[in-house]
Parts: C-alpha cells; sequence; structure tokens
C-alpha cells in the first residue's frame, strides 16, 4: 500500500518530508479500518460509542461480509478492528474471523468476553493473525461494572483466564479512560502483566450513549496531567490507539501519529454497510457511503467527496495562534462535535483551557445526536449498578447456544 493521495496531487517525496505529512493526504487504503459486525449486545454500556443492544434486521449478510473482506484484500488492509455491538454474538463470527484471516487480512476484535469458552480460546490461539481485546473498564468489579452493568468484570476476567491457558499470546485489555478509572492506571497494568495481555487506553469519546454521560465520566483537567504523565512513563508497552493526541500540547508529543486520521488512513463500516469518516463519529455529517453501492467499499475510500474534503489541507481556524497547534492538530474531531464545538476550534478537553472557554458558552440545547439508536432500554444518566436489561424481540443471543463448545464456537 502507498501514502498516494486520492484528493490532491502526490507530493514529490523529500529527504526532510515526514510520513505525518503524507498521511495527513490520505491513503490508498486505510492502514486499518473498524468494522462493527452487529448493533447486537448482551451489554448496555452507558458510554457505548454506537449505542448498541438490538440486532439491526438489514446488516450485511454472510455473503456481503465476504465481498467486503475480498475487497480489502485486494487494497491491501492490513487489518481490520472489528466490534459492535458485540461481535462474537453474531452467528457467522467465526467463519468470518476464519474467512479474513485466510484472506490475508489479519483480525482484531473487541469482545466483553461472553463467548469466550475454553473451545473458542484454544480457537484463537491457534490463529496468528488474530488479536484479541477484552473490554475492561474498571481495574475491579465495582468500578468496571457500574459503566458495563453486573458480572461483566467478572465475564471479562474468565474470558482472560481462559486465553491465557490456550496459551494466547495477542491478548490486549482495552480500557476507556474515566475519571473513576485513571486512578487505577497501574492496576490495569498490573493485570494485564498478570494475564500475558498487553494494556490498551483509549478517550472516552461523546458518542453515542457516551454523549449522555460525558460530562460526568471525562477525566478532569487534573487527571488529563496524570494519564498524560502516565504515558510518558509507559507509552512505549502500553497502546493507545493514537487517540490522546490532544494531550501532547503539554509539550512532549506522546508516541504515535498525533493527527487525526479520520477519512486519510481509518474510517468505520457499520453493520449496515454505511461507511463513516471516523469510528467514534456515527452521525449523517460524517457519512461518506454504502458499501453496497456501485463500487463497493473501495469507491467510498477513493472517490467520497467527504473523504476528499478531509483530506485537503487543514487550517487551524481558532487554534491556529496556538503555539501548540502543530503538536495537537486542534485535538478530535468527533469530540468537538457531539460537545457542540466547531471543528475548527479546540478540543473541549483542550490541556491549555480553551476548550472549557468554549464548553462555557455552546448551546446544550441544540447538540447534535447520533444517527441511530439500537439501546434496548433507556439508560440512567446516574451511573449506578443496573439489572440486567430485559429480553426482546431482537434479543442479541437469540437463536445462540450460550456455552459452544467443540472449536470454539458455533455458526448458527
Amino acid at each position: 500500500m502507498t501514502a498516494t493521495p486520492t484528493s490532491v496531487p502526490t507530493p514529490t517525496p523529500t529527504s526532510s518530508s515526514r510520513l505525518v505529512d503524507l498521511f495527513e493526504l490520505g491513503l490508498d487504503a486505510p492502514i486499518c479500518l473498524t468494522w462493527e459486525l452487529t448493533y447486537a449486545c448482551n451489554l448496555a454500556c452507558a458510554h457505548c460509542l454506537s449505542s448498541s443492544g438490538r440486532r439491526d434486521p438489514r446488516e450485511l449478510s454472510t455473503a456481503e461480509a465476504e465481498a467486503v473482506i475480498d475487497e480489502l484484500e485486494a487494497m491491501q488492509v492490513f487489518y481490520v478492528n472489528i466490534g459492535g455491538g458485540e461481535p462474537t454474538v453474531r452467528p457467522d463470527f467465526w467463519e468470518l474471523l476464519d474467512y479474513a484471516t485466510a484472506h490475508h487480512v489479519g483480525v482484531k476484535f473487541s469482545t466483553n468476553g461472553v463467548r469466550i469458552t475454553p473451545g473458542a480460546a484454544e480457537r484463537l490461539a491457534r490463529n496468528d493473525y488474530v488479536d484479541v481485546q477484552i473490554s475492561l473498564d474498571g481495574a475491579t468489579a465495582d468500578v468496571n461494572d457500574a459503566v458495563r452493568g453486573p458480572g461483566s468484570y467478572s465475564t471479562a476476567v474468565r474470558a482472560l483466564e481462559r486465553l491465557a491457558a490456550a496459551g494466547m499470546k495477542n491478548v490486549k485489555i482495552s480500557v476507556v479512560c474515566t475519571r473513576h478509572n485513571i486512578p487505577q492506571l497501574d492496576a490495569f497494568k498490573a493485570l494485564a502483566d498478570r494475564y500475558g495481555a498487553q494494556l490498551r487506553l483509549t478517550r472516552l469519546r461523546p458518542s453515542g450513549r457516551g454523549a449522555d454521560v460525558w460530562d460526568d465520566l471525562h477525566p478532569t483537567a487534573a487527571q488529563q496531567r496524570e494519564l498524560y504523565d502516565w504515558l510518558l512513563a509507559h507509552g512505549e508497552n502500553v497502546l493507545t490507539g493514537d487517540s490522546f493526541f490532544h494531550l501532547s500540547a503539554y509539550g512532549q508529543a506522546l508516541p504515535g501519529l498525533n493527527l487525526c486520521g479520520a477519512g486519510r488512513v481509518v474510517c468505520l463500516i457499520d453493520p449496515v454497510g454505511d461507511v463513516y469518516a471516523c469510528p467514534f463519529a456515527i452521525h449523517d455529517e460524517f457519512l461518506a457511503g454504502n458499501v453496497r453501492e456501485p463500487g463497493g467499499f473501495r469507491g467510498v475510500w477513493r472517490d467520497s467527496e467527504l473523504f476528499r474534503r478531509l483530506r485537503t489541507p487543514q487550517h487551524g481556524g481558532a487554534c491556529s495562534s496556538c503555539g501548540f497547534y502543530d503538536t495537537c492538530k486542534g485535538g478530535c474531531m468527533a469530540a468537538k462535535f457531539f460537545t457542540g464545538l466547531p471543528l475548527d476550534g479546540p478540543d473541549p478537553e483542550c490541556v491549555q483551557g480553551y476548550g472549557a472557554e468554549r464548553l462555557a458558552r455552546r448551546d446544550t440545547a441544540r447538540l447534535p445526536k447520533p444517527s441511530g439508536d439500537h439501546s434496548r432500554r433507556p439508560v440512567d444518566l446516574v451511573l449506578t449498578r443496573r439489572p440486567p436489561v430485559s429480553e426482546c424481540a431482537e434479543s442479541p443471543l437469540a437463536g445462540l447456544d450460550p456455552t459452544p463448545t467443540g472449536k470454539g464456537g458455533t455458526h448458527g
């Protein structure tokens, strides 16, 4: 895969060219993409980016999903980040995982661990092209379960135990950083070390149901600094998905590209085939097309008007006069959009304080809402331990054997 931009003339490489400068102009294919296979989920996490819960009956069929994988192979996409919803409750999950890796597309998938049986763990351990990311938002059950639901901590830890017992090497503990778990960073690292896993920290975005709890959950200014210092000390051994580049305005850049890759090097495919510029911005404003349209995913990636616009040189807007703009690039597009801030303005968590000034002046009655809500029940704004969700007509576990055996799962 080459770093040829799709919307501007190809730059002439020089000895002073930075790779990040080429990335800003867009690539022939994404370095990786996020693919939400289903909105079905057995949990109702308070901060869910995609407001998952119920399966959408329009989701891509097995054949359509395999056709997308064929395109990704032809485009030489390195790997896909598969999520949801809970991807493993989709009946053809194991079939699609095997199809992807057989077609030279690596798979990193996020799961709450509900279907990581001993057999599934053994199956995953035999595939060198698969990474498993266990979602855990508290190093203790009380912190985790307040956000992810009762019993979710024990489910995740049981999955980690089974993967470790099976000898699975590519295991991550994936943590969304909140003001309740920032004090547990060392405990998260110890937990990862205990199970031979790698710690992955990501930023809380005000997207999906997360928009409703962002004000209460996002780290305080003091915790942002605490996180920054911790990442400087541990960053070489901790993954971040490049999601904390706004913190680089403290001075020293964190490891990673330190830029918004939306529509340039990353994008999202949702369960019904819609392609969005950013995994954290599921809104019509950032909808680039659909893989079911003529031209498929390749056509959307290379010809979308939205992606062309994102790949043109960006100006700093209100941030251009800030001495840290070249470091933080104005922060996260999705975080600004869903908190009602202008896209050419400061990040709502700008460490220089400019975002807080803008937040104080915003019109909260006109905040944008996500394009779809797939929740099975209203989510309380006050974070308390919630009872298990009730059954519904589109139960995410309908028709599935809750305790698969043999090779690790059934295909339904």
